[in-house]
């Protein structure tokens, strides 16, 4: 699954991509965005790999965002010891809970420093996630090869941890980073999917609910009907009131869309898990452009919101498109 690139060896002194030089390691610059897998099989390889590129990066000058799960985390402060104030660390519980408002962050993050070289660590994906967490981590991670423009000098490093993720999620890694690496190794990915991988994944239908609890069809005369609907599920199901008014807006706001796009009908899908309440709008409208929903829509589209609005809202959105149309899959953690 993996090249050799002709300019890198495949020595312990490339963990990170860094070369060496005269014997000491040193920081080395990007001009672009690079997207890389690290695969490491415990804590030790884990620090191996990290704390050599956060400290040639603050080294140079670079800034250094870190989002990665709080064990990891104080594994890193106490590795970089006083360096570590000169690195951003960020809530894996706020920047991943909903992996669509991970892109966001991230451009926030390079825009703050405009033409800048920055680092980032993000590690989306860890034993123990919910299935569908997992695969919307999988979607953002395929994503970001398009999110982030090419020229963008932000060099992203993605943990995966060998020892407790399985053999396909760690290929699953190898179809969406150009490059994966790990404590010995640097090398190209022969099975990074790029645009292709994104339209597969994007164009892959959800997996079918095993009990539909309620299913109606709806027009737009319905849609306060739907809205008290879904409040009312949610209230049922022990959703508190003010998430389940913001779960009955999503799913509104959702369902306008639905009608505009959808030759003027949906139908709205409520089943509960056993963590979550599931509302999933299906129509006959096909989006076209997989990014939809992940990024602000520009102050004067009123058309654009609300997808956006169901990510900013609810814990996990999922969407998917074909030819046989659109399912927008909203989950509400129970």
């Amino acid at each position: 699954m993996f090249v050799n690139r002709p300019d890198q060896g495949v020595s312990p002194s490339w963990a990170g991509g860094e070369a060496l030089e005269g014997g000491h390691r040193r920081p080395r610059t990007h001009d672009g965005f690079r997207h890389e897998a690290f695969f490491c099989k415990d804590d030790d390889q884990f620090l191996a790999g990290t704390l050599p590129f956060i400290t040639n990066g603050t080294a140079a000058g670079q800034p250094v965002l870190v989002a990665v799960g709080p064990a990891r985390a104080e594994l890193l402060r106490r590795g970089l010891g006083s360096n570590a104030t000169k690195v951003e660390f960020v809530d894996p519980a706020e920047l991943t809970a909903n992996p669509a408002r991970m892109i966001p962050r991230w451009r926030a993050f390079t825009d703050l420093h405009p033409g800048q070289a920055v680092r980032g660590i993000g590690e989306p994906i860890w034993a123990g996630r919910r299935r569908d967490e997992v695969a919307e981590c999988q979607m953002h991670e395929a994503l970001l090869n398009m999110a982030i423009h090419s020229d963008t000098r932000l060099w992203l490093m993605c943990p995966y941890d060998t020892g407790t993720l399985s053999s396909e999620l760690l290929a699953e890694a190898q179809r969406s980073h150009p490059v994966v690496i790990d404590v010995e190794q640097h090398r190209e990915s022969t099975a990074f999917g790029g645009a292709h991988h994104v339209e597969a994944l994007f164009g892959r239908d959800l997996p079918l609910a095993a009990v539909v609890v309620s299913r109606r069809a709806f027009g737009a005369q319905d849609y306060v009907a739907i809205r008290a609907d879904t409040r009312a599920h949610a209230l049922s199901a022990g959703v508190d009131d003010e998430r389940a008014a913001d779960l009955a807006l999503a799913v509104h706001e959702v369902a306008v869309n639905s009608v505009t796009y959808g030759r003027g009908t949906g139908e709205l899908r409520i089943w509960t898990t056993r963590d979550a309440l599931v509302c999933e709008l299906r129509s006959t409208g096909r989006i076209v452009d997989p990014m939809v929903g992940r990024l602000p829509p520009p102050a004067d589209d009123e058309n654009g919101r609300g997808l956006w609005m169901a990510h900013q809202l609810c814990d996990l959105v999922q969407v998917r498109s074909g030819p046989d149309g659109t399912a927008v899959r909203i989950h509400t953690w129970l």
